[in-house]
Formats: C-alpha cells, structure tokens, sequence
C-alpha cells in the first residue's frame, strides 16, 4: 500500500509506521469472522478508530463489509462538545446504507444519575465502589453485542480504540494476554472471548488495532487529516480541543463522564469551559464538590453492630457506611437541576440552546423522584440504619473531619 494516500509527504515516519501497523492488523483478523463492529464511545480513541477504518474502506485498502455495526455507548453523562461531535459522526455515518448504527444504553433504573439519587448507591471512588464504567458502558455494549449475535449467524469481530499508556491497570492487562488467542506482535490486542458476556463465548472476539498509538498520533488524525474532505471530512477536530489541544499530554487526555468522581482533576471540563462557545457550561465545575458532599458520612447510612451473612459467618467490614440518605438524595437532586437550567439558560442567552445539557432528563428525574418517595434503598439496606456521621462522632469527636480514617476503615 502507498502509505502518501492516507498521510500527506512530510508526515513524520511514526505516523506512517502507526498506520501500517494498524491496516495489518485489521486485515490479520478481518476475513476470519462472518461480521464486524465497532464499539464507539463517542471518545478521542474510538473516534480515531472509528473514522480511520471508515477512510480505509472507502480507499479500498479494507474490503466493504456488507454490513458494518457501529454500536454507541450512550452513558447519558458525556461532555457536551464530545456528545456533539459523536451525534455528527452518527449522522454522517447514517448516510451509508451499509452501516448500521446501534444506541447502546443502561436501562434507566441503572443508568449513572438515577442509580444514585434514586437508589442511594454512592458516586463512585477509586478505592472501594468503582461501579459506573462496567454498568452505564461495558455491560450495556456486552449485552447489545449479545442480543445482535442471537440474529446473526457465526462470529462477531469486534473493534476496540484501546491503546497502551492509558493507565498502568490497562497495560498490565495487555501484557498479560498479548500472547492469548494465537495474537502476534504488530498485530494489535485480539482477543477470542468477550469478557463478562455469557452465552456468546466462542462467537465474538476483540481487536484493538491502534494499541500502538500515542496520543500524538490520535491528535493528528484527528485534527490535521480526518477532518479533510479527502479522510472523509469527519468533525473531529473539536474532540481534540476538548481534551486540551495541542499541548495535552498523555495523563492530560483522558476524560470520562462530566465531572467525573474518578478523576483526580477535571482537566478536559477545564478546557471546555475556557472555550468560546463553550462558556455557559461553566456551571457543571460544581458537579464535583456535589459528589464529595454527597459521599461524607453525614449523608449517608452505616451498618450498626455485626452483620450475619446467609451462613451465619459475619460481614466483613462492620460498622460500614452504605447508601445515601433520603434527605441527601433530594438535595443533590435540586442542585443538579439548577445547575442543568442555568446551563440551558446560558445557552440560550448564546444564541445555541442546542448546547444545553440534560444530565438528568424528564424520565429519569420522574423515576428518582419516585423511588425517592418509595423509600428505595438498595439491596441489604432498610433505610432505618443510623448516620455514619453518628458513629464516626462517637468515635473520633468528629467524623466529618476523618475522610482517611473513614476510607481505611469501612468500605461503601
């Protein structure tokens, strides 16, 4: 293949190189399986993913599959550039009859915002309930390439953007399967079984043919070439904008949901909100103290004296804090409205109520409402369980002021 049609003479050689590596490993695996999708998070790498393959079918380097499955992981809690940028993506897509795109979500009770208002389960943490990536991402795409496989004949080859340099769980994870499945160097991270899927072992496999790229490479897809007519004119330079431009590094670019809980600082949110057009979004900066409010013992329920477990052995953890409380769940439900209307109002003050934000919709605040009413708690919870604030003040003086105490010792 002539490299110079896909990068302009005077790229540098990495990129050529990258290239390369990822066209052989798409056709390594690309005739073993009878179909093929993309699992598309609307995020800078599977967007790079996504519209390179795309480019190389329409130059003719990949064969056209006579269907091709672009499966969107909506969580519901997507920045508002990169939500843009992905329902224009979808759009363009949509003109090709040969693609089929599928609007992945969790089904409501489980989606991010009414699992914890309405239910009471706790913003997530890295130290104890790291819940939200498997229930509003990868369980739903799990079960929609599940439900396509029961109507479809054969395997499945499914097509990842993960890379290395992610983060370090990542790449210990590549590093302990990069021999799995008859996988060879070059030719990217394949794997024969889906993970956590049951009934579709066998049938499915996954591919990530960009492993190997660094997020120079990403950028200059997609700001320099994917957005010429030639790469297909895709709108993607606005993602790479939103991850922080030019100057971003490696630990910079990568973001989650808006104002994720996980992320040790908010930098994508950041960027977005210093942008013109961008602006009125500067309400959703407040979503984070919201979340560390909402996990402190004075808003939630502890467990009081041990805890027996179906085969009379005790639980571990006794003492620990659970869910939030009923009048926590309202409150931060109230604030999250403001903040959603004040952006809206922002927006329509710009002259673009298009780029207003529903972080929470008319369904689902209907629903949280209701369970609120309900007196819902999850599973093992009463709602009659004393305040861990209660507990840590009879314990430390004052509880509020322990977070490492509390952390170390009771789980969520």
């Amino acid at each position: 293949m002539a490299i110079d049609n896909l990068f302009a003479r005077g790229a540098r050689m990495i990129h050529e190189d990258a290239v390369e590596m990822t066209l052989a490993s798409l056709r390594a695996y690309w005739h073993q399986h009878e179909h093929v999708a993309v699992a598309y998070s609307g995020g800078k790498d599977s967007t790079a993913t996504l519209t390179l393959i795309i480019h190389l079918i329409d130059a003719g380097e990949l064969p056209q599959p006579e269907r091709l499955y672009v499966l969107y992981a909506d969580t519901r809690q997507e920045l508002p550039p990169i939500q843009a940028a992905a329902e224009m993506i979808m759009a363009k897509l949509a003109e090709r009859n040969w693609i089929e795109v599928i609007v992945v979500r969790a089904p409501i009770e489980k989606r991010f915002m009414p699992y914890i208002l309405g239910r009471g389960v706790p913003p997530p943490n890295n130290n104890t309930l790291r819940w939200c990536t498997r229930q509003i991402k990868v369980d739903p795409m799990a079960a929609a390439m599940s439900e396509a496989l029961e109507r479809l004949p054969g395997t499945l080859l499914t097509i990842t953007g993960v890379r290395e340099g992610e983060s370090a769980v990542r790449d210990g994870r590549i590093r302990m399967s990069c021999s799995k499945d008859g996988a060879e160097c070059g030719q990217g991270w394949y794997q024969q079984v889906l993970p956590n899927s049951p009934g579709i072992r066998g049938r499915i496999a996954t591919l990530a043919p960009i492993l190997h790229w660094g997020v120079c490479i990403v950028w200059d897809w997609l700001k320099v070439y994917a957005p010429r007519e030639e790469f297909g004119g895709w709108p993607t330079a606005i993602l790479a904008d939103a991850y922080g431009g030019d100057d971003v590094v490696e630990v910079n670019a990568r973001t989650g949901c808006t104002g994720c809980p996980l992320a040790a600082e908010d930098t994508a949110l950041a960027v977005i909100v210093a942008t013109p057009g961008w602006t009125h979004l500067t309400p959703l900066l407040e979503l984070r103290p919201i979340y560390r409010w909402m996990r402190i013992p004075a808003q939630r329920h502890r467990k009081s004296g041990l805890e027996r477990l179906k085969d009379g052995s005790i639980a571990k953890n006794p003492q620990r804090m659970g869910p939030l409380t009923l009048e926590a769940r309202a409150v931060a439900l109230e604030q999250i409205l403001d903040i959603q209307r004040r952006v809206y109002a922002g927006a329509v003050a710009a002259g673009t109520p298009e780029r207003g934000i529903d972080l929470i919709n008319a369904e689902e605040e209907a629903l949280i409402r209701r369970l609120i009413a309900e007196k819902t708690y999850p599973d093992k919870w009463q709602g009659d369980e004393p305040s861990a604030a209660a507990w840590l003040d009879s314990v430390y003086g004052d509880g509020t002021e322990q977070p490492i105490l509390f952390r170390d010792l009771v789980g969520a």
